[in-house]
C-alpha cells in the first residue's frame, strides 16, 4: 500500500478546512452549537416519557408488518423527531431575530439530522439489522459530503488508499462502491423475489407442489442476476472467472455432493409432484404430514408434535408411502374376535353399525365385516372402514372404533372371549426308593 501522509489529508481538503476556520472563529457558531445542544438534550428527555407510549400504541397496528417495522422504527427515534422540530424552530427564531449567515449551523443539523432520520426509519423494511444500518450509514455519508462539499475529496482520499494486487488495484473506494452496489442490488433482487413469490401463492389454479418451485426458481434467478449485474457495474471482468468457476465447480462437485443432489432432488420432487405440503407420508419408521417443502430437506411433523427434516434425496432413493397422493381416503382394517356361540351374521351386522356410528368414518364408502377364521377360541372377524383425514392419526381412530365395537357387542350380549387353556392332571408317579443290599 502506499504511503499517505497526514499532510495529504489536508490536501485534499484545503476548501473545507478554511471554511471551518471561518466559522469556528465567529462567536455565533458557539452559539448555535450550545443551541443544538439544547435542543437535543430537551429531546431526549421528554422521549424517555413519551417513546414507551407511542410504541405501545404502534404495536396495536395490525396489517402489513413492513409498515408496522417503519412505525416501530420511527416511535423508537422520537428523540430525533423532537429534536429536528426543536431546531427548526430555533432557526426560524434565530432568522427572524439576526443575520442569516448566523443560523448557518443550525440549518446543517437540521439537513443531516433529517437524513439520518429518513434513512434509520426507511431501511427497516430492510429484514437484516447489520445491512439496514450499512445501507442508512451510506445513504448518511453520500448526502452529508454533498452538503458538505467534500464528496470529491472523500473519493479521492479513499481511493488514495489502494493496494496493487498484480494488474489490478484494489482501493477503498473500490470496496465501499462494490459493497454497497452488491447489497441494494441483493436487497432489491429478495424484495422483488419476495413480491413474485406472493403473487404465486395467492393464484388458486397452481398447484402447492408448482408454487413451491416457482418461488425457489424465482428467487435464485434474481439473486444471480443481481449478483452478475454487480459484478458488471464495479468493473469486474467475468470472462475472467470462466476458468476459474469451472474449477470451483469441480471442486464443489465432489465437497458438496450430498448437497448438490438434495437440490436437485428437490427440484425433481416439486416437478413431478409425488409430495406437496400438507400430504400424510410414511418414510420408515416416521409417519406424518408435511408442513414445508425446502431446497435441500422436507420438513416433516409427526403426531407427537416432533419436526423430522429429513433430506430430499430420501425421497427418492427410499420406498415412500403418500397416503393422500391421489385423495384423501384410507382404508383402515381391525381386527376382532367373538364367542362361538355368537351368530356370525348378526356379528358382522352389529360391527358395521358400530363402525357408522364414528364420526371420523366416512359414509361415502360404507364399512363391511368379514369372518376370516375360526380360530383356537373365537370366531375371527376384520373389519374394514374408510376415513378421510389420516393427518389427524390412524391409531386413534382405530381406538375409537374398538371402543365402539365393545360397546356394542356388551349390548347385544355378546361375549369377546379370552384365550382358553386346559390342564390335564394326572395321578402322581410313586417313587420308590431303593434300597442298598437285598431285601429280607
Amino acid at each position: 500500500m502506499g504511503s499517505f501522509e497526514a499532510s495529504d489529508w489536508l490536501d485534499l481538503f484545503p476548501a473545507f478546512a478554511d471554511r471551518v476556520q471561518g466559522y469556528l472563529a465567529q462567536p455565533w457558531t458557539f452559539y448555535q452549537f450550545a443551541i443544538i445542544a439544547a435542543c437535543f438534550g430537551l429531546a431526549y428527555a421528554l422521549s424517555l416519557r413519551i417513546e414507551p407510549a407511542l410504541e405501545t400504541r404502534a404495536r396495536r397496528i395490525k396489517g402489513n408488518p413492513g409498515l408496522l417495522r417503519v412505525i416501530v422504527a420511527f416511535m423508537r427515534r422520537t428523540e430525533w423527531v423532537m429534536f429536528l422540530l426543536f431546531v427548526a424552530l430555533a432557526r426560524a427564531i434565530v432568522l427572524a431575530s439576526t443575520w442569516p449567515s448566523r443560523s448557518y449551523m443550525l440549518s446543517l443539523a437540521l439537513v443531516l439530522g433529517f437524513t439520518w432520520l429518513a434513512a434509520s426509519v426507511l431501511t427497516r423494511i430492510i429484514r437484516s439489522r447489520t445491512i439496514a444500518r450499512f445501507v442508512a450509514l451510506c445513504v448518511f455519508v453520500y448526502v452529508a459530503t454533498g452538503v458538505l462539499d467534500v464528496r470529491e475529496p472523500v473519493e479521492g482520499a479513499l481511493d488514495a488508499l489502494a493496494v496493487n494486487l498484480g494488474e489490478f488495484r484494489l482501493s477503498a473506494l473500490f470496496v465501499v462502491k462494490a459493497a454497497a452496489i452488491m447489497v441494494f442490488l441483493l436487497w432489491a433482487a429478495h424484495l422483488a423475489a419476495s413480491f413474485i413469490d406472493n403473487r404465486i401463492s395467492a393464484s388458486s389454479e397452481l398447484s402447492p407442489s408448482f408454487k413451491v418451485l416457482a418461488g425457489k426458481v424465482t428467487r435464485i434467478a434474481l439473486t444471480v442476476l443481481a449478483g452478475v449485474i454487480a459484478l458488471n457495474a464495479i468493473g469486474v471482468d467475468l470472462t475472467a472467472l470462466t476458468i476459474f468457476s469451472g474449477a470451483v465447480g469441480v471442486g464443489l462437485g465432489f465437497g458438496l455432493q450430498k448437497v448438490v443432489s438434495n437440490f436437485v432432488s428437490g427440484v425433481i420432487i416439486l416437478s413431478d409432484k409425488s409430495i406437496k405440503p400438507g400430504d400424510t407420508i410414511e418414510l420408515g419408521d416416521t409417519f406424518g404430514w408435511i408442513r414445508e417443502l425446502r431446497s435441500r430437506f422436507v420438513s416433516v411433523i409427526t403426531r407427537d408434535g416432533r419436526e423430522y427434516l429429513i433430506p430430499n434425496e430420501d425421497f427418492i432413493t427410499h420406498q415412500v408411502v403418500n397416503w393422500s397422493f391421489s385423495d384423501n381416503f384410507i382404508r383402515l382394517d381391525v381386527d376382532f374376535g367373538v364367542s362361538y356361540d355368537s351368530d356370525p351374521h348378526e356379528v358382522a351386522r352389529i360391527a358395521i353399525e358400530a363402525a357408522q356410528g364414528v364420526d371420523r368414518v366416512v359414509e361415502l364408502r360404507k364399512p363391511v365385516c368379514w369372518m376370516t377364521a375360526f380360530g383356537a377360541s373365537s370366531l375371527d372377524f376384520r373389519l374394514r372402514f374408510w376415513i378421510a383425514d389420516p393427518q389427524n392419526g390412524l391409531t386413534n381412530i382405530r381406538g375409537q372404533v374398538l371402543l365402539a365395537l365393545w360397546d356394542a357387542f356388551k349390548a347385544a350380549g355378546i361375549a369377546i372371549p379370552f384365550p382358553h387353556r386346559e390342564i390335564i392332571m394326572r395321578s402322581p408317579v410313586e417313587v420308590v426308593q431303593k434300597k442298598d443290599g437285598p431285601t429280607d
